[in-house]
Order: C-alpha cells, then structure tokens, then sequence
C-alpha cells in the first residue's frame, strides 16, 4: 500500500514528492522511505553530470576547431569563438570540482566527444586528418587552437 501511494505521488506531484522523502530522510523513517523512487532519482542525477560533462566537452572542442581550422569565418568570428571557449571551460571545471571523481569519465571519453566533433564540424569547414588535439591541451586556460 505505501508503496502505491508513494508511486501515485511521485507520479503526481514531483516537488512534494520530494519534500516528503526529504522529511522521511530527516527522521530517518525507513519504513516511509520510498526507495525504488529515490534509486532512480540518485542514478538519474549521475547520468546527468556525465551528459552535461559531455556536452560542455564536446562544445569546447568544437569551439577550438573553429578558432584553429575555420579560416573564412574567424575574422568576423574570434573573439566570440574565444568567449565560448573561456565559458566552456568554467563549466567543465566547475563541474569537476563538484565531482572530482568525473575526470577519471572525461579522460575515457575524450576521444569519441573529439571524433563526434570533429566529424560535426567538417560539414563546415576543412579540418586535417591528423587534428587530434589532447586533452589536457584543449583545457588549458591559454590554449585557443
């Protein structure tokens, strides 16, 4: 039965499902504890820290393919390529010092987020075979292609 009613509010109503756990958490009633929910929620909230982390990779590498390789558009273009490139980096640093343990998860997927990118960005512009540009290049603050 309680396990029902927590489903029917969660499903019903997020914010006071959640005021209700956090309560339930508070004092420690584990009995009242709508666990298979809050599995889902914590899960869920890792899986978003690695999209966002991906995402800010993959818009820095973009951002540096531009500043390095797209020659037509960077008279009109560099300072605001060099704008995004600042503010993705604050992202992704900030993110890691929040959760130091997801550079260990951005070195793994460095090489595939550079790929996808690099494969975007030919659709606009030249970029030579042998672009790979490392990681620890692409967030040092200095780097802009």
């Amino acid at each position: 039965m309680e396990s029902r009613m927590h489903n029917q509010l969660y499903d019903r109503d997020f914010n006071l499902w959640i005021e209700q756990m956090t309560t339930v958490l508070r004092t420690r009633d584990i009995e009242a504890m709508d666990w298979q929910n809050l599995l889902e929620e914590i899960e869920d909230m890792g899986k978003s820290e690695k999209r966002s982390l991906e995402s800010y990779l993959e818009r820095l590498v973009e951002h540096i393919l531009k500043l390095k390789y797209w020659e037509a558009e960077k008279p009109r273009n560099y300072k605001h390529w060099q704008v995004e490139v600042v503010n993705f980096r604050n992202r992704i640093s900030r993110l890691l010092d929040r959760s130091p343990s997801l550079k260990n998860y951005m070195e793994q997927i460095y090489p595939k987020v550079f790929e996808d990118a690099v494969s975007a960005q030919q659709i606009e512009f030249s970029i030579p075979q042998n672009s790979f540009i490392e990681l620890e290049q692409i967030l040092k603050k200095d780097y802009f292609g």
